[in-house]
């Protein structure tokens, strides 16, 4: 079974780190929360997020995938968290994956990590930095050999179902987005349209 590892930080984005772990889960990985202390964690938009567990016990494994939600000023937490840079950085050197969406990515970048990748994230946030050894794309979702990042909050399922592919194939990616019954957008706005 795929192993995923979602470090949770106060002021995290919750739609995104609840849709990651719910998606996730739909598909069957093992997908462990942690908290970077023993504390509720307290959500961008005031949402109580319980870990399972906290990062120092969580590191005690290893991972197929580690996953960073953005938000802030949870971005920053994770970012100043010097256990999971040191993960992080273990994790790339054996070419594992990791992913980051929104914010996230910035952490990365932090630890060169990105350096000589393409990448995505909110805007503002890798471009902002000046980072001439990253090529920065404007897509939702950005795919650089073990790294994958993504933008926003609105692009966290697409982001959640792109994952499953990665982990466990296009057939199983399928099936979970068939469950959520994702109608096209441009039918609902025919509807109003027409009402």
């Amino acid at each position: 079974m795929a192993s995923v590892l979602i470090p949770l930080a106060q002021g995290c984005e919750e739609l995104e780190a609840v849709t990651l772990i719910d998606l996730l889960r739909r598909a069957n990985i093992d997908v462990v929360t942690a908290g970077l202390d023993d504390k509720a964690v307290v959500t961008a938009h005031g949402v109580t997020l319980i870990p399972d567990t906290t990062l120092e016990e969580a590191l005690k494994k290893a991972y197929e995938m580690i996953i960073l939600p953005g938000g802030m000023p949870g971005t920053n937490h994770l970012e100043q968290d010097n256990r999971l840079k040191n993960a992080l950085m273990e994790q790339n050197q054996q070419g594992k994956y990791i992913a980051a969406i929104c914010a996230a990515p910035k952490i990365l970048a932090a630890a060169g990590i990105l350096n000589g990748r393409h990448a995505t994230s909110y805007p503002g946030f890798l471009d902002a930095m000046d980072l001439p050894e990253v090529e920065y794309l404007d897509e939702m979702v950005v795919h650089d050999d073990n790294i994958i990042t993504s933008t926003s909050p609105g692009t966290a399922m697409d982001f959640a179902l792109y994952l499953i592919e990665v982990l466990k194939g296009e057939t199983l990616r399928d099936k979970v987005e068939e469950g959520l019954v994702r109608p096209a957008h441009h039918t609902i706005y025919d509807e109003i349209d027409e009402g």
